[in-house]
């Protein structure tokens, strides 16, 4: 194969990360049609690909209007990423990202996701192996180490040796998991020490949050990750703030429910209802996040079995919102 190390130009200021359990096609078709330019996969296992696993391959659905596309491998063994890089080698996307920053306990037990930076001569490797091998450019997201960030700089400059095309960097270690604070400072010294693009993750709720982390990093780029959830208008709103200063009014609750409405439709397209609906629970808690008396209508919906228990509970949220006006 010949390593293609060029990035998709222009390179997108804001990206949607790789989501577990959520950035399935119907996730990242919704976000694009609300201004998202730039989107990638759930996390892929390499052991799994390279079986052909049939709820891998339903994972990696895609079509045409999925584009630019990203998609971030998981592995630690390189005969398994070998075997699915080969699989990969016809695929339709655009940049190929490698995990070592995944904190959670059945991931990094097994050496894989932040584990790897405990090894940073076995992660030089694998990165060596996939920029070998890969006809797509290939990244790397790293937290800022295992236990603490003194030496996440030179892990950085040893990703970039190993040819890599751009470095993600969440700003916590594995130690840390989600807690706050998130380390503005080493992020800013990472991107001083390498020459190639950096993209910051972490805690970018809004415009405000988008435009603090690049000030204060440098970055080129950010991730959204949880603040895309019940709110694909965040894509937007980055936008508005960062180009000219404007705070967009949190959306009204017609545009929540068509929102919530065409979501579920596209999930209903591309799962099937039965599977939709089920999934499409933990959405509608998350759209209706911060409304007045909502409590009961999500009770309801942790009951939905069929699109019209959600239209139903649609139509409820807005005469509720219209009797408490």
């Amino acid at each position: 194969m010949i390593q293609n190390n060029s990035l998709p130009q222009p390179l997108t200021k804001v990206l949607l990360a790789p989501l577990a359990g959520i950035s399935s096609l119907d996730y990242r078709l919704l976000n694009r049609r609300f201004g998202c330019k730039f989107a990638c996969l759930e996390m892929i296992s390499a052991r799994s690909l390279s079986y052909q696993s049939k709820k891998t391959l339903e994972m990696m659905k895609t079509n045409q209007e999925d584009r630019p596309l990203g998609l971030q491998l998981l592995g630690e063994n390189p005969k398994y990423i070998l075997k699915a890089l080969e699989y990969l080698d016809e695929y339709p996307f655009d940049i190929l990202d490698f995990n070592a920053a995944c904190p959670i306990k059945k991931v990094t037990n097994h050496g894989k996701g932040a584990a790897l930076l405990k090894e940073p001569k076995k992660l030089s490797s694998l990165l060596k192996l996939m920029v070998k091998n890969s006809s797509k450019p290939v990244t790397l997201k790293m937290r800022l180490g295992w236990d603490s960030p003194k030496d996440a700089v030179e892990t950085a400059q040893m990703a970039e040796d190993s040819g890599i095309s751009a470095l993600c960097v969440h700003g916590r270690t594995r130690f840390q998991k989600y807690q706050l604070p998130l380390d503005y400072e080493s992020i800013k010294k990472i991107k001083k020490s390498i020459s190639i693009p950096l993209i910051a993750s972490g805690e970018i709720w809004g415009g405000q949050t988008a435009k603090k982390m690049f000030e204060e990093t440098g970055c080129d780029a950010i991730t959204v990750a949880r603040g895309s959830l019940g709110n694909p208008w965040i894509f937007k709103e980055i936008e508005s703030f960062l180009d000219r200063g404007d705070i967009i009014a949190r959306p009204k609750i017609e545009e929540i429910s068509q929102a919530i409405k065409t979501h579920m439709d596209l999930m209903i397209e591309h799962q099937g209802e039965k599977n939709a609906i089920i999934k499409f629970r933990k959405f509608f808690i998350w759209y209706t996040k911060g409304l007045r008396n909502i409590k009961p209508l999500r009770a309801e919906a942790s009951l939905a079995r069929k699109r019209q228990d959600i239209i139903y509970l649609n139509e409820k949220l807005i005469a509720q919102a219209a009797d408490s006006s």
